[in-house]
């Protein structure tokens, strides 16, 4: 594979090659590889690579200026064909827990990382192309990606990140020029799609699964050897040594998780797929896949197709699986403790913590000062009207905003209803809510102002539905690209009015309840 020197490429420094232990054999046979926590392979080419969209923030703080990025070297380099100086391709090893099953080694199946840069300002970034190739972790599978879970995978990034929750980046989404062949509805009618491939960035993309490999294994020397790395390299503000050092370290993972999992909790976000492979060590959302936003309020709705009938990923769940993968996390870094009492203790921290981050969440979306426990069972209130009303969450608190606690009326969420006659039967228990939560406001420290403001942070105005993605897809499937950037653009202000974006905050409409791609989808990409 050529490098191209033209583009002014950020410094590569390549520790997890360079300190971790790899796989003798090179290439992307698949195979089972032990005693390595990599594997060096490269993308495989593809036929005419296109840049359809990027993020302006991710490649300025990588050093891409708007040249660049138009260049065609940037696409050749993004799009697998092309190395810049200093690269070094390599896909990674790890097991994980699926749908609550051990299911081995698994690995870096279609996604493989070219370096990790080094930005000007000192941070650390890993270049990661998905649906680049076949890997030796590829099991069956091409390594490839299609364009819709592409643009879904680039939007949500993107999205989650200017919602200010924990994430993965975006930098780019490139066209391979190929159609890939994939039976999207697992009914035996496999169908070529558009092919394309995301850079995605983070400043690592280690997971809990990367741990339970080596454990499972028994093979405690490379699990050591994983761990110090991660804290030198991904916590290196840890004091202490030993022992002590490994307690705190855990303690930050279930930390950095809890806050992660109340913002999905917050803004209506459903994972999908919440695999402990699927879970990183720096508690950023990863792996964007068949992921849903909260139309009308459910907690027993899941947007996997795969996960329809025991509804294991489901939203309400997202705390209670979270805490279970971390229990796996625990067993798995087992053998570096002399008993299970600092494990218990990081597990004891991420309950403290989602339930402190779950407490400011009520106070925050209600506008409250602070919550008390009698806040805690209001809110709990209004999640039982909005789900027996079929009312839409993300429009229902922002509406509340706008809310004259001294004449309190429900037409100010009015449009957030689904189902008028639903709304109609419930209005009485709707209004007697609105009653006592405005005499709550009468109590709080916070001004009108001060709680109108505190709300719309909190409650964005815009997110991105699963309905909206897919009107951007069908369009970049007919060839109209522009619709990504469009979407993107909306999602880089989410919490902000945007006149003439009204479209975009509107409720899911009657024809996307039940369409592909607009409210359920399958792991198929």
């Amino acid at each position: 594979m050529h490098v191209v020197d033209t583009l002014p490429a950020p410094r590569f420094d390549n520790r997890f090659v360079r300190e971790l232990p790899g796989d003798a054999e090179t290439g992307p046979r698949r195979r089972q590889v032990e005693g390595a926590l990599w594997s060096a392979v490269a993308p495989t080419p593809v036929a005419a690579p296109q840049l359809i969209a990027h993020s302006a923030e991710m490649a300025g703080a990588l050093g891409f200026d708007a040249a660049a990025v138009a260049s065609p070297a940037f696409a050749e380099v993004f799009g697998g064909n092309a190395l810049l100086p200093g690269m070094q391709p390599f896909a990674t090893n790890y097991g994980g827990h699926q749908f609550g099953y051990w299911a081995g080694q698994l690995g870096d199946g279609r996604a493989i990382s070219l370096g990790e840069a080094v930005a000007a300002d000192g941070r650390r970034w890993e270049l990661q192309l998905k649906g680049a190739g076949p890997t030796p972790y590829s099991r069956t599978a091409d390594g490839r990606a299609v364009l819709r879970s592409s643009v879904r995978e680039f939007l949500c990034s993107e999205a989650m990140h200017h919602l200010g929750i924990p994430t993965t980046r975006a930098l780019s989404l490139v066209a391979t020029g190929e159609s890939v062949v994939r039976d999207m509805f697992y009914d035996g009618n496999a169908a070529p799609e558009p092919g394309a491939i995301v850079c995605r960035v983070a400043p690592s993309f280690i997971r809990f699964g990367h741990f339970e490999l080596p454990y499972a294994r028994g093979d405690v020397a490379l699990l050591r050897r994983l761990a110090d790395f991660t804290i030198d390299r991904d916590f290196p503000h840890l004091a202490g040594q030993g022992e002590a050092r490994d307690a705190a370290w855990f303690a930050e993972v279930c930390e950095r998780t809890a806050r992660m999992v109340a913002g999905w909790m917050r803004v209506g976000f459903v994972h999908g797929v919440m695999n402990t492979d699927n879970m990183s060590i720096l508690g950023l959302t990863i792996d964007y896949g068949p992921y849903g936003w909260i139309d009308d309020y459910d907690p027993d709705w899941t947007p996997n197709t795969t996960d329809a009938q025991g509804r294991r990923y489901r939203f309400g769940w997202q705390p209670r699986i979270a805490h279970w993968n971390l229990v796996r996390l625990a067993q798995a870094l087992s053998p570096l403790f002399a008993d299970a009492a600092p494990l218990q203790a990081g597990l004891d921290r991420y309950a403290a913590v989602y339930a402190a981050c779950d407490r400011e969440t009520i106070a925050a979306k209600l506008g409250f000062a602070t919550c008390t426990d009698a806040d805690v069972e209001l809110m709990q209130r209004l999640h039982g009207l909005l789900q027996a009303g079929e009312v839409d969450m993300t429009l229902f608190f922002r509406g509340l905003a706008d809310l004259d606690s001294q004449a309190p009326s429900l037409d100010v969420v009015a449009g957030a209803f689904y189902d008028d006659a639903k709304g109609e039967r419930l209005r009485a228990e709707f209004d007697s809510w609105l009653r006592r939560y405005a005499a709550r406001l009468a109590d709080d420290a916070l001004s009108a102002d001060q709680r109108q403001a505190r709300m719309r942070a909190a409650n964005p105005r815009y997110v991105l539905r699963n309905y909206l993605a897919q009107q951007a897809i069908d369009r970049a499937a007919a060839g109209d690209t522009g619709a990504i950037g469009e979407l993107l653009d909306v999602m880089r202000h989410p919490h902000d009015d945007q006149p003439g974006r009204e479209a975009f905050a509107a409720r899911r409409p009657d024809w996307a309840r039940t369409r592909a791609g607009c409210s359920m989808l399958s792991c198929s990409s």
